[in-house]
């Protein structure tokens, strides 16, 4: 059995007295003084003390508007939404290879990133809503694709091994209105540099709903799936799709849904539980334990086999209430990776 491989979808709490505000202004000015890159690289590095083989840069944008800001630019644009190759920087992923730096000067070896780009479609819908303007949703698709071509041409130390391009929206937003074909041809544009320089290109969607025009995209081999919050989402996939489509997925082993687990320890005990961190460390060590995420990964495993290539957290870990429980949360997802590779190897 090939090993499956343990990444984290991106988001994170900051440390305190970081202000979200302030790093996300840091972001978009390309400013990577004392202010943003100190608190990217403390979040990487607390991440991979959890484990986390591959992870993800610590989004500290709003995911729409990381990308879309430049896209409206005006000194950033040859027409509207044309955007010009120069504008298409991710700043974090800067962060993120001079991190890497430090390690490959210290091991020889370039660390495994991932780099999650918000996808053309989730885009689209914040700007035009229901509109079906399909021109200019496959420009949005050509301008994603050059925020990957640039984090890769310009990646020195790390090696970039998962895009994901992000999709929420895709099978749960009533508004979306464009025909599949476009859909399938926008995500193929999104994904193409990276796939163009060997990495895997992840879909990361919130319903498996429409997972077959995933598939379809030539240059998309992996499908996320959140599947520990909502087991039955697995039962929405076909393997034989998959090995129809060569495509993988990345499965969800433990919850991130903290409010909904919160309410069942508020249930359990009584009273507001988020001033009681006593207890919220329920949710790591009676609710999200490593054997639960083992018990969630072997299932899937009956089910997918081989086309499991990927594991992790379901979602992103921002809205949790401090860093130490998300890294726990993490450590306990690592473990039980750890675990079921070694059971099956």
């Amino acid at each position: 059995m090939t090993e499956i491989l343990f990444d984290d979808i991106g988001s994170f709490p900051l440390p305190p007295g970081a202000s979200k505000t302030a790093l996300s202004e840091a972001a978009f000015n390309q400013n990577d003084d004392a202010l943003l890159f100190p608190v990217l690289d403390q979040i990487t590095a607390l991440k991979m003390e959890a484990g986390v083989l591959i992870p993800n840069y610590s989004q500290v944008r709003d995911m729409n508007e990381q990308f879309l800001r430049p896209m409206k630019d005006e000194k950033c644009c040859t027409g509207p939404f044309e955007l010009k190759e120069e504008c298409a920087g991710t700043i974090e992923m800067k962060a993120m290879d001079l991190f890497c730096q430090k390690i490959k000067e210290e091991t020889g070896e370039k660390p495994l990133v991932r780099m999650c780009v918000t996808g053309p479609t989730e885009l689209y819908l914040k700007e035009f809503g229901g509109a079906s303007y399909t021109d200019i949703y496959q420009l949005f698709a050509k301008d994603v694709n050059l925020f990957v071509k640039n984090a890769i041409s310009n990646m020195k130390n790390c090696q970039i091994a998962t895009v994901s391009i992000d999709e929420p929206s895709i099978g749960i937003n009533p508004d979306l209105a464009l025909p599949a074909d476009e859909i399938i041809t926008a995500l193929t544009k999104a994904g193409g540099d990276a796939a163009k320089f060997g990495a895997d290109v992840e879909i990361h969607i919130h319903s498996p709903l429409y997972y077959d025009l995933a598939c379809q995209a030539e240059t998309i081999n992996v499908i996320g799936m959140e599947s520990a919050a909502t087991p039955s989402y697995a039962d929405m996939i076909d393997k034989n799709v998959l090995s129809d489509y060569d495509t993988y997925v990345r499965a969800g082993i433990t919850r991130t849904d903290i409010f909904s687990m919160a309410g069942n320890l508020n249930e359990k005990y009584g009273g507001n539980v988020w001033d009681k961190p006593e207890i919220m460390q329920g949710i790591i060590t009676e609710m999200e334990t490593p054997e639960t995420a083992m018990k969630r990964l072997e299932k899937l495993y009956g089910v997918f086999g081989d086309r499991i290539k990927y594991a992790g957290p379901d979602c992103g870990l921002g809205s949790w209430p401090s860093q130490e429980l998300a890294a726990a949360l993490l450590k306990n997802t690592g473990i039980a990776i750890a675990a079921f590779n070694e059971k099956h190897k």
